[in-house]
């Protein structure tokens, strides 16, 4: 049995220490917001908050995070994923067009939450940057950018 602390919450899982962080989020779980895009660390559609740092949780095995803070997609909502609880975050790629398919898109949101978090006023450049290593194949990159931009902007408001 394991003890996981997952969106700040602390769970016990019956996994094998050596078994994906994807697979146990997904499976024993049941965040299936975190998608598996490549299982091989290139696409960024798996992409976690391990302590803060963006990681592919299709490389991490689960007995790596133990006593670690671990950050979903599903975490970012406030009192979950309805409409109305979706952080600024998240509702910018709705009003910008940033969520086509929803493969890459929690891997984006994930990534550009810990860009906001260390960087409130980020430039387009470091926007680019904190989001390459998630490939998305729908949207081109820019609504995505604009998304984010906007989601800063409104977190510099509310602060």
């Amino acid at each position: 049995m394991l003890e996981l602390d997952v969106n700040g919450k602390k769970v016990n899982v019956d996994a094998s220490p050596l078994a994906r962080l994807l697979d146990v989020l997904r499976g024993p779980l049941g965040l299936t917001g975190t998608k598996e895009g490549c299982g091989e660390g290139e696409c960024g559609s798996c992409t976690v908050l391990v302590d803060g740092v963006p990681m592919n949780a299709c490389l991490v095995l689960v007995g790596q995070v133990e006593g670690k803070s671990v950050l979903t997609v599903e975490g970012l909502a406030v009192d979950g994923a309805l409409p109305e609880h979706l952080n600024h975050l998240q509702r910018t790629f709705i009003d910008h067009g940033g969520a086509q398919c929803g493969i890459c898109t929690p891997g984006m949101l994930v990534s550009a939450e810990a860009l906001l978090r260390n960087v409130p006023k980020p430039s387009d450049d470091q926007i680019r940057e904190a989001i390459a290593g998630n490939i998305c194949r729908c949207t081109g990159y820019q609504r995505i950018v604009d998304a984010i931009r906007h989601a800063a902007e409104l977190r510099g408001r509310d602060q």
